[in-house]
């Protein structure tokens, strides 16, 4: 039964902040596509709508109101199993999986996670999902999965397609390696036995480049020459990425262009690390690694040994910038100078470890817009905002002023 579609947040869109601070969680990058881009695949859909928190809602097309449609929530990604059990439901019956609410089918965006769900006027027939299925549930989770979303992307995208003829200059291990059409790759080492690497749309690879699959470079974006590339890792669309990067995830619009170390982490769009920035993302004790959640508002155990940076968007870096194991640094921070700042940085920050001051809304646009005109960009009215609106309700974080 085919409905249009609508992405919903549940209560866990802030858990994900500051990476869904300024979108919707079905905006996500993990793997090769977006969430919202892996379901309009799966389900042959072109367009969808948005029920996004609503200081958001604004700038994401709300759900088509009494029409009926198929809900989905942003954070779950597709499996066939999944995508099967969805397509069986009829208006007024909704999915679960341990109580988390993943599709609905009704005619009202008011959804409640709980037995008592009701869509509208429907009191909706409960059914239980007990598959596998990938959930993002922080933002450490991006890179965690970016393996086994990738090879399901992978798979998907280049099923019963050939791939652009790999240049001879190159070294080539393994036998998963894809090519989109005007995908240039020169003198570069591709070693897809450990992983899948595909090259998107006019995405270059320069010379001297050594990459280890699992590995997706987005459309329009560039891998600077001699970069060293660890899996599973992703680059967003129009991105350029150089130096040492492990099992990281950078969305769109974003330059990690020169040398540094970046590793298990995940970067929003319109960022930009200076010459030589390096991430830890392990501990000297080798212990656990703890990060700030914005849901609580305070320092979260992860359970990971590994954990690098997560920073919002329009946030940058100085030259030789050092960031601690476990660095979060909100929306529109600028950070620089010596040493190694904290390990929460709050949004619209302007400073380092030697002390922050609150950076200007007014200079924020400007960097943002001086940002934006070099890829042919403008930061919209409702962009700026929203961005008011996030610059005034976080700065209570800002304990430095």
């Amino acid at each position: 039964m085919k409905h249009s579609i609508t992405f919903f947040d549940d209560e866990l869109h802030k858990n994900l902040h500051p990476l869904t601070t300024l979108m919707p969680s079905c905006k996500l990058r993990v793997g090769i596509e977006k969430i919202e881009e892996k379901w309009l695949r799966r389900l042959a859909l072109e367009h969808c709508c948005y029920q996004a928190p609503d200081y958001l809602s604004a700038a994401f097309r709300p759900s088509n109101g009494d029409e009926v449609q198929l809900f989905i929530n942003g954070r779950v990604c597709p499996t066939d199993d999944l995508v099967n059990e969805i397509k069986t439901l009829n208006p007024g019956q909704a999915l679960f999986s341990s109580g988390i609410l993943l599709a609905v089918v009704g005619s009202d965006q008011n959804l409640k996670n709980n037995k008592g769900l009701v869509v509208g006027a429907i009191e909706c027939d409960i059914k239980e999902f007990n598959g596998a299925f990938t959930q993002i549930k922080t933002p450490q989770d991006i890179f965690l999965k970016n393996e086994t979303e990738l090879k399901s992307d992978f798979n998907i995208i280049t099923k019963g397609r050939n791939s652009q003829e790999i240049d001879s200059s190159n070294t080539v291990l393994g036998n998963e390696v894809f090519l989109e059409k005007g995908a240039k790759v020169r003198c570069s080492v591709l070693n897809s036995e450990s992983g899948p690497i595909y090259i998107g749309e006019n995405a270059e690879v320069m010379e001297g480049c050594m990459i280890r699959g699992g590995f997706a470079a987005s459309k329009n974006s560039t891998v600077k020459m001699g970069a060293k590339i660890y899996g599973a890792s992703t680059i967003g669309e129009h991105v350029k990425v150089g130096g040492e990067v492990n099992n990281c995830v950078i969305f769109d619009y974003s330059n990690k262009g020169h040398d540094g170390f970046l590793g298990n982490s995940v970067i929003g769009s319109w960022c930009n690390l200076g010459a030589d920035t390096n991430t830890s993302n392990l501990k000297n004790n080798y212990g656990e690694v703890r990060v700030w959640n914005y849901a609580t508002e305070e320092m979260r155990d992860t359970g990971m040994q590994f954990c690098g940076l997560i920073m919002g968007d329009f946030s940058k870096t100085g030259i030789n910038t050092m960031l601690n194991t476990g660095t979060v640094t909100g929306v529109a921070a600028n950070i620089f100078g010596g040493g190694f700042p904290p390990k929460f940085i709050p949004d619209f920050s302007w400073g380092g470890a030697d002390g922050f001051t609150e950076y200007k809304l007014e200079k924020a646009f400007e960097a943002a817009d001086r940002m934006m005109e070099r890829r042919e960009k403008k930061l919209t009215g409702v962009q700026r905002d929203i961005l008011t609106g996030i610059f005034e309700t976080t700065r209570r974080l800002r304990t430095f002023i």
